[in-house]
């Protein structure tokens, strides 16, 4: 008979609950009985456990085998509970002393030769033990992932390697994380970009302020190119901002790489993606599209191409920055603080506007063309900004470059440093009184807004987010006050309300 406790975590989304797993030997016909849960890859883990230790030298016991996955009401899913199963069975038979356990969280799991696979989602279970004062032992190809929480980590090939660290005859030395970049660098350089002042003017503002950007023109203008580079003249991530990336990647089973560990994610799904794509979910519920952008930009080329209800699935977490995904039996919340920039032409075939080509498309379809994007979703974009076709010269002439976004990217970090230590979040996250408080008007300024709200039927949230975006011009221009040129230049960053 014998006894043995040893802890886990299970995976819940971001969330890594705690789970106790409890092995006992008892006296009785063998018999191998699971408990607390298990879906089928749990249940599979004595096949894989049996195996396991067999191949590693050990007996199998010849007792009835009980292993609870405590709490019993939470679902229990995947192959990480393979090596606590089997470490359990080896500390109730005495093969090394129970202290060994105290303090450690093991995860992996087990092939039938004993050696220990990979296992995805690691890294929130890794933080949680850190959190709670716990070292763990982890699959060597976990081990990379693992060391970024800054846990003692152990890591280990096989079985028979984890029972001789615990033994004390083959100590394991802890994991040592390499070297990570304090910066990040993008190679996208918005000095590609011949011309176009006015959109980089506005690519700028949104990077400043995080606010969201929709791209308007016909094809070829540039509206792709200059999305992307966007993360490039956004500040590198924080620490905390890059663990929080690294652990939806993490999620998604998507490796981290060291070379990429401060730059800001860039998703850009296409026009075909299915709402559960973009919000994530799946049998196992697992980050979407939203959520991997995390901190960093959703791109959506050709949006009036996407599906209404992938869109419209959007607006919630636009606001909140979380996604809360429910199905029958199970539910998880994701983080989903992302940046949208959007482009789109402005009718059917591309051209309406377009001095050099002719628009082919009635009133009616152009209509049917913009109302794909509704009204709600629209007010929830900061910033409308047309691109026009450049002239030939322009494209020509090397001079039309511009700044590059190192320069650009100087301006964003020192506008957004004021922000930061004005209210401690970036001007699009300005809420109630401290959106009050520090987006204070003159009178002139409030007539040239209150003129402009009524002229062009602006809601109350477009109120708002006009608001923010001249704090952000503000903070650009290392002014203190908010002025009428800075309501008049975000007015004029809403080209789809001067159209209303």
């Amino acid at each position: 008979m014998g006894l043995a406790i040893l802890h886990c975590r299970a995976q819940y989304g971001t969330e890594a609950p705690p789970v106790t797993i409890e092995v006992f030997l008892s006296g009785g016909l063998p018999v191998f009985n699971l408990v607390g849960m298990p879906e089928t890859a749990v249940r599979e883990s004595k096949d894989r456990v049996r195996g396991a230790i067999i191949s590693s030298g050990f007996d199998w016991p010849q007792s009835r085998i009980t292993v609870s996955l405590g709490p019993a009401e939470m679902r229990k899913t995947g192959g990480r509970y393979d090596l606590a199963i089997a470490l359990g069975l080896l500390a109730a038979q005495k093969r090394f002393p129970a202290a060994a356990l105290e303090g450690v969280e093991v995860y992996g799991e087990l092939a039938l030769d004993g050696t220990l696979r990979p296992v995805p989602g690691l890294l929130p279970a890794v933080i949680r033990a850190h959190d709670a004062q716990r070292s763990v032992i982890v699959p060597s190809a976990n081990a990379s992932e693992a060391v970024l929480a800054e846990a003692t980590v152990y890591p280990a090939s096989s079985l028979r390697e984890v029972t001789a660290h615990l033994v004390g005859s083959e100590p394991i030395a802890p994991a040592t994380a390499a070297p990570l970049p304090a910066t990040s660098q993008c190679r996208a350089n918005l000095a590609d970009v011949k011309g176009q002042p006015f959109a980089k003017r506005a690519l700028e503002i949104a990077a400043a302020g995080n606010h969201n950007l929709l791209f308007v023109g016909p094809p070829g203008t540039g509206k792709s190119m200059l999305a992307r580079r966007l993360a490039g003249i956004q500040p590198a991530m924080s620490r905390d901002e890059a663990l929080e990336s690294a652990a939806v990647s993490s999620l998604a089973g998507a490796p981290v790489e060291a070379s990429r560990w401060r730059a800001r994610p860039f998703r850009a799904p296409h026009h075909s993606a299915s709402a559960a794509a973009l919000v994530g979910g799946g049998r196992i519920l697992s980050p979407g599209e939203i959520s991997r952008a995390h901190n960093g930009v959703l791109f959506l080329d050709e949006l009036p191409e996407f599906n209404r209800n992938v869109l419209e699935a959007l607006r919630e977490p636009l606001e909140t920055g979380v996604i809360r995904i429910a199905r029958a039996g199970a539910h998880a919340s994701f983080p989903a603080r992302f940046q949208l920039v959007a482009a789109m032409n402005p009718c059917p075939c591309g051209y309406l506007g377009d001095a050099q080509a002719d628009c082919r498309c009635s009133r009616d379809r152009v209509a049917t063309y913009r109302n794909k994007v509704s009204g709600p979703l629209l007010d929830r974009i900061d910033l409308h900004v047309e691109v026009l076709r450049p002239a030939a010269q322009v494209l020509r002439n090397r001079d039309q470059c511009g700044e590059d976004s190192a320069t650009v990217a100087g301006r964003v970090q020192c506008a957004q440093a004021l922000q930061i230590e004005r209210a401690g979040v970036t001007n699009a996250r300005l809420e109630g009184s401290d959106l009050d408080n520090f987006c204070e008007l003159d009178d002139e300024s409030w007539r040239l807004l209150e003129a402009a709200t009524e002229r062009f039927n602006l809601s109350a949230r477009s109120h708002h987010r006009v608001l923010r975006v001249s704090r952000t011009i503000a903070d650009l221009a290392a002014s203190k006050e908010i002025g009428p040129p800075h309501i008049a230049e975000a007015l004029s960053l809403r080209c789809f309300d001067r159209r209303t």
